[in-house]
């Protein structure tokens, strides 16, 4: 198919082919039509993306420095042309259509598994009147709704502004939701009933997520972890609802997904083994351990990116005003010391000189094609959903119901689980958080009542438990990209200092809460084929006549 199309037909690689049969008298192979259970669930089981956003959003975010500032005297260029453009915040262009990690590979893989729960969702219309109370269709009915929600729900996050209010979000531009299969080249989605507000893609996410995650029945699956089983699907709502600020039902999830005993739920740290990388890796990535609410599989070149050595997690330059993310997510915190107990023996670093450090879990699988060639494919293993991170959205929307000793004895079952033997107190807390962001390294520039009078205002105790419940979020998704998410949501300032490999000076940028470089532009690709691009225009704000300007992040 030589056309360009905006989403991408369906293709051999899923699991079933589609073909037209409009001349022909009968289907000439069984496989071109879904007409059972079992050929139900084997294509939603293609619909679940080899792509992940993390790369661009990690680049994108404040847990990577540019080493080329760090240390003077390197002169490095990054894995790929285009991981300089995200650093830099422009439009990301300079990449091939079949590059690992690129905003094109997200739109496409994410709008494929779209176009898949839309062939099943059609496919089970067929085969029954009401596949939501058919016994047989109606667990693969609940699977579909609730991966399309998904799939919908992480490219808004990615290609639009953060959801701030219901009258705020409407103003926003979101993303085409698409709910029918796709079954010619050339769709107008740039067409008005396409063209969603944040706040209608939120509606419409909610919506699907509603219709189909109550029926969700995990004895269906042969292995859970790789599906949206009960507990993924609960810990999706629960973190659909905190971005949208419903708390009351984001807690009714989180207890939903967590159960009675959370504790009992949350990474067994100390049953890791450190005898070698992989050990490590089988064990962290265990599809039968119970934090792994769900599991995916990328190709993504991820930690060749790290050990490029160029854009890492390291210990900053303070006369750069770079502060250390290597200290920041390693480092101490309110009732621990140096780094947290669970990560000792994990933490990898490149060089003598440490040039950038990683945890192991980012470290990568590789699949041959051909073993005597030396030749196959990269693959890393992500999870969206775990008990952990799931706990954390449970801790702050209890904050932003009153409950701060509720959402403390959340926070202390985290660090138990990391092995910290202290217990934490709101009194470390305080202590841990005080100052703001130009004193304390740990603690974010948020504006989110910028973005939203609606926005609750928090002050005090409850203000040094939001850091501290942001910092925690911090170190436990590393690498997976959720940070870039928190900072759109609560407006936090980010500071890129880089240097080109054949540059001398160093440039400073700044992202505050309203520049509109904090919507990723579409693919270059989905430009060209005709839909609209994104305005990403931003006029630095005139500091010295504005009371309102931003004020300049301060070293230590």
């Amino acid at each position: 198919m030589k056309k360009k199309n905006i989403f991408g037909l369906l293709t051999m690689a899923l699991a079933v082919t589609f073909v037209a049969c409009n001349e022909l008298d009968e289907v000439p192979d069984n496989r071109t039509e879904i007409d059972t259970v079992e050929k139900v669930q084997l294509l939603l089981t293609s619909g679940y993306p080899q792509s992940v956003p993390a790369v661009v959003c990690e680049l994108s975010g404040d847990n990577l420095v540019d080493n080329n500032v760090v240390k003077t005297a390197t002169h490095r260029s990054a894995y790929a042309p285009f991981q300089d453009e995200a650093y830099r915040w422009e439009d990301i262009k300079n990449y091939g259509t079949g590059e690992d990690d690129t905003p094109y590979q997200v739109w496409e893989g994410y709008y494929q598994g779209i176009a898949v729960a839309n062939h099943a969702i059609d496919a089970m219309k067929n085969m029954s009147t009401n596949p939501a109370a058919d016994p047989e269709l109606s667990h693969s009915w609940g699977e579909a709704h609730v991966l399309r929600a998904y799939l919908h729900f992480v490219l808004v996050n990615f290609f639009a502004e953060a959801y701030k209010d219901e009258q705020q979000s409407e103003k926003d531009k979101g993303i085409p939701y698409v709910t029918e299969p796709e079954t010619v080249v050339n769709v107008n989605y740039g067409a008005d009933e396409y063209r969603h507000s944040v706040a209608e893609t939120y509606r419409l996410i909610e919506k699907d997520l509603l219709e189909g995650i109550n029926l969700i029945d995990d004895a269906r699956y042969k292995v859970p972890a790789y599906h949206f089983n009960h507990n993924a699907a609960h810990a999706f709502a629960a973190r659909f609802y905190l971005y949208k600020r419903d708390y009351a039902k984001c807690i009714e999830h989180a207890n939903e997904a967590l159960g009675t005993n959370a504790a009992s739920s949350l990474r067994k740290w100390a049953s890791i083994s450190t005898n070698t990388i992989n050990s490590m890796l089988n064990s962290y990535n265990d599809e039968q351990a119970p934090c792994n609410f769900l599991l995916q599989t990328a190709y993504s070149l991820q930690d060749r990116m790290l050990s490029a050595i160029r854009y890492v997690i390291n210990q900053g330059n303070k006369n750069e005003k770079v502060p250390s993310t290597k200290d920041i997510i390693y480092g101490g915190g309110p009732n621990w010391s140096n780094r947290l107990p669970a990560y000792d023996g994990k933490i990898y670093r490149y060089g003598e000189n440490d040039d950038g450090s990683w945890l192991f879990r980012v470290y990568e699988y590789f699949e041959y094609d051909d073993k005597i060639a030396g030749i196959g494919w990269v693959h890393i293993i992500y999870q969206p959903f775990t008990a952990e991170e799931t706990l954390l959205c449970r801790a702050e929307a209890k904050l932003y119901l009153g409950q701060r000793e509720s959402a403390l004895q959340d926070l202390n079952l985290w660090t138990l689980s990391k092995q910290v033997e202290t217990p934490l107190t709101q009194a470390q807390i305080t202590k841990f958080y005080k100052g703001d962001y130009t004193t304390n390294d740990y603690v974010s520039d948020l504006h989110p009542q910028d973005m939203s009078s609606q926005f609750p205002v928090l002050e005090g105790d409850d203000l040094t438990m939001l850091y501290c419940i942001l910092h925690f979020r911090r170190v436990e998704t590393m690498f997976e990209g959720l940070r870039w998410f928190d900072i759109k949501r609560y407006g936090i300032t980010v500071h890129h200092a880089y240097r080109g490999p054949m540059d001398y000076d160093v440039t400073h940028d700044y992202l505050y809460w309203n520049d509109k470089r904090r919507v990723l532009q579409i693919p270059n690709n989905v430009i060209t084929a005709g839909y609209p691009s994104t305005d990403r225009t931003y006029t630095a704000p005139d500091q010295t006549s504005s009371a309102s300007a931003p004020k300049p992040l301060l070293a230590n």
